[in-house]
């Protein structure tokens, strides 16, 4: 079989983008993703008057349950992802939240509604880890910062189109319900192509030629076979590890900073500025894609400094230290501001390097973890997630309780603070499991 595989690869001329075709089809997935998870912001103030709920609390209750779901879900999406193949993983989760996000046109209950994002939570929850085990198949170390950041990007590129699309569809047709049954529909057509086109290995791929699989080898030995299938007892040693427990604490802190944003800001703007629907799409637009630009800028500058002999550890803490330190002060600035156009500008500029923190996807196969990143993975979405599940309800309760979002956003900035701490104590130089690693090379000797 593998001869018939090998006769399938061009031996000459230039090495195929086969690799970079599928981060793109990633990048799309990851905005889908996003856009049916903003489905609830964008459409929260015409769900509130349609539904007559009268306390924040409920909204934010409202916004937590996906986050439950998608949170208790990652530690079981992340062995996934380490036992089975990536694109099976994906097509079919991509497929199912597609459909829950067209049920949800269907509710006419918060309770209805709110079973209908658990439904999205637990079929997304498997889309990162098992994208973060194609990063470590497909790319080499040296690409994985331009990966890292087209596996995230749809994240703001995602929130920034569902504040244009999902606004003009409301505007167009009338309706919330509309817009959600169109944005579903979508959802299930891109499973398709995602199915189509994905390969979990780059040998499996019938459009890669062998120069570009010389290429991913060469420069990432464990993209040839398929690796060792580790059991709970194995990893657990990882969780030990200053590193590890700091990679978690920094994407807790980032997490927070970015969903409560995303999850917050329509019903911000509407209360604090008044804006309507089209101001506040318009708003989220402008912030969301300026998070874009600044994502894809960022990978960008860490492959290019990396690649010029740049020291991991001054690359990475230098990038990730400006990302949280901009995000901190334009959110605390934004706060104190009383004027729209400068508090948009301000959550722009704040919002520009924020993603950067998705380099820490990579992190775990950077620091030598590629055998059990899935699980890594997972761990890092299941603590963000569960926190994100909770602070939507302690958000309510802080609007509830003060009248207005000045707390929240303060509590945000704090997360920045957070988000920096955590990101300058991960320690590049060294290895995620070396002392596990050195142990079991010690009991292979004895046998």
């Amino acid at each position: 079989m593998s001869n018939n595989i090998t006769n399938n690869y061009s031996n000459y001329g230039k090495p195929t983008n086969v690799r970079w075709r599928i981060f793109l089809i990633l990048l799309l997935l990851g905005a889908i993703n996003y856009m049916d998870r903003t489905s609830l912001a964008i459409a929260m103030p015409h769900i509130v008057q349609e539904f007559n709920i009268q306390d924040a609390v409920v909204v934010g209750l409202l916004h937590s349950t996906f986050f439950w779901a998608y949170a208790l879900m990652q530690l079981p999406s992340g062995v996934m992802a380490d036992r089975f193949k990536a694109r099976i993983i994906i097509a079919w989760a991509t497929i199912i939240w597609g459909m829950f996000q067209a049920l949800g046109a269907l509710c006419h209950t918060t309770a209805l509604l709110a079973l209908t994002r658990v439904g999205l939570g637990i079929s997304e929850s498997p889309i990162m880890p098992a994208g973060a085990k194609l990063m470590g198949t497909w790319l080499t170390p040296t690409e994985r910062g331009r990966g890292s950041m087209l596996l995230d990007g749809g994240a703001a590129l995602g929130t920034a189109m569902g504040a244009i699309v999902l606004t003009w569809l409301i505007a167009v047709f009338g309706s919330w319900r509309m817009a959600f049954i169109i944005a579903g529909v979508a959802t299930v057509l891109a499973g398709l192509l995602a199915y189509w086109y994905i390969r979990t290995y780059p040998h499996e791929h019938p459009k890669i030629n062998q120069a570009e699989l010389d290429h991913i080898v060469a420069g990432n030995p464990s993209a040839a076979v398929a690796g060792k299938k580790y059991t709970f007892a194995e990893i657990k040693p990882y969780f030990k590890q200053r590193n590890t427990l700091a990679l978690i604490g920094g994407w807790i802190c980032y997490s927070t900073v970015f969903y409560g944003l995303m999850t917050w800001l329509p019903l911000y703007f509407q209360k604090t500025y008044g804006f309507d629907i089209k101001s506040m799409g318009g708003a989220m637009a402008i912030i969301f894609l300026c998070c874009f630009a600044g994502q894809l800028t960022g990978g960008y500058i860490m492959d290019r400094w990396r690649n010029s002999g740049g020291d991991t550890n001054k690359v990475l803490h230098t990038m990730l230290a400006i990302s949280a330190i901009t995000a901190g002060a334009g959110i605390f600035l934004c706060a104190n501001s009383t004027n729209p156009v400068m508090a948009v500008i301000l959550l722009a500029v704040a919002m520009f390097p924020l993603r950067w923190a998705s380099v820490y996807w990579s992190i775990p196969s950077l620091l030598g973890a590629q055998k059990v990143a899935g699980t890594l993975c997972g761990a890092m979405n299941f603590s963000s997630n569960l926190s994100a599940a909770i602070i939507p309800i302690f958000i309510g309760f802080l609007v509830q309780v003060t009248g207005n979002y000045y707390a929240a956003m303060m509590f945000f900035a704090a997360a920045a603070v957070g988000y920096l701490l955590c990101s300058l104590a991960i320690n590049f130089d060294k290895k995620i499991g070396s002392e596990q690693m050195s142990l079991e090379a010690e009991v292979e000797a004895a046998r």
